[in-house]
């Protein structure tokens, strides 16, 4: 409900900036009609309107634009406190059930295991709000070191593995031929392993049941080297593709109603790749055509 009632905001004020520019224009028009032959006072009144009118149109754009970001942050807290809520009343259920009733070992080891899966789940959503924090402070991560990419996309690929619990073949890793050794970054390495786990959680929680992750990595040139992970999963609808790495911005589409999460993830890659003077982009065909995300980034002479 809340988010309609922004939405019917946005049109309100929307329809009456372009009504009051309209009124204006008309205003105006008559009065040169009406005053054609003062040309001084023609000049300076043309000036005058035009400062109006631009002062109108960016009003309404800042107003619209002011209410989107406040939709998206209501989004994302919501989002956030599911993230909380939901492992935190978990632990609440096994603890309790743990203290009135005996229950067999077995049984309790398998609590004991959730209520650790869950606490997982408290840290890892605390660090990317956290993280997201870092990213956007540009004074932070400025310490830099010749980082082995490939390691450190390999490295990536099996944390995101144990993390999900996935199969050796349920992510792929392939490398251009004739790459050689030269497949070094200049960064931070926490930094640049956080953009690519995040990348690979992305496509992980978007494959849906069938996980297949194509992990390629490439060096197009002598100054850049390219990640790109290609999933099979659910894909991006076109009008999407541009605003995914928004902070707090979440695909709405229905399919896409399962996946949790506090659309963060994306922003925090698009964050540290851009401060280590890269870029990165993502391609889809569509819902049901899975999505590529490609990151591009300045090789290290070192």
């Amino acid at each position: 409900m809340r988010i309609t009632s922004r939405r019917g905001t946005i049109v309100f004020f929307l329809c009456l900036g372009i009504t009051l520019v309209a009124l204006a224009v008309a205003l105006n028009v008559g009065w040169i009609i009406l005053n054609w032959r003062e040309g001084v006072l023609l000049f300076f009144g043309i000036i005058f309107f035009a400062l109006i009118i631009a002062g109108m149109i960016v009003n309404t754009s800042f107003l619209v634009r002011e209410l989107r970001r406040s939709e998206q942050h209501d989004s994302f807290i919501n989002a956030v406190t599911h993230e909380l809520k939901t492992p935190v009343a978990s632990i609440r259920l096994h603890l309790e059930t743990l203290q009135r009733r005996d229950l067999p070992e077995a049984q309790k080891q398998e609590f004991y295991r959730l209520m650790l899966s869950d606490t997982d789940r408290l840290t890892e959503t605390v660090e990317q709000v956290l993280r997201a924090g870092r990213a956007g402070d540009k004074k932070a991560g400025r310490e830099k070191s010749a980082v082995d990419f490939r390691q450190l996309v390999r490295e990536c690929m099996d944390a995101a593995r144990s993390r999900h619990h996935l199969p050796l073949e349920a992510l792929r890793y392939e490398e251009t031929p004739g790459n050689g050794a030269g497949l070094r970054v200049l960064g931070s390495d926490e930094d640049l392993r956080t953009a690519v786990f995040n990348v690979l959680d992305n496509a992980i929680k978007y494959s849906g049941e069938q996980v297949d992750v194509r992990v390629l990595l490439n060096m197009p040139d002598e100054k850049r080297i390219v990640l790109s992970v290609q999933d099979h999963g659910v894909g991006i609808p076109p009008d999407d593709l541009k605003s995914i790495f928004k902070r707090f911005y979440r695909v709405t589409h229905r399919s896409l109603a399962h996946v949790k999460g506090t659309g963060l993830g994306l922003f925090i890659v698009k964050s540290i790749t851009e401060k280590h003077g890269g870029k990165v982009f993502a391609a889809s065909e569509g819902e049901g055509e899975g999505t590529t995300i490609t990151m591009e980034l300045p090789r290290s002479m070192a």
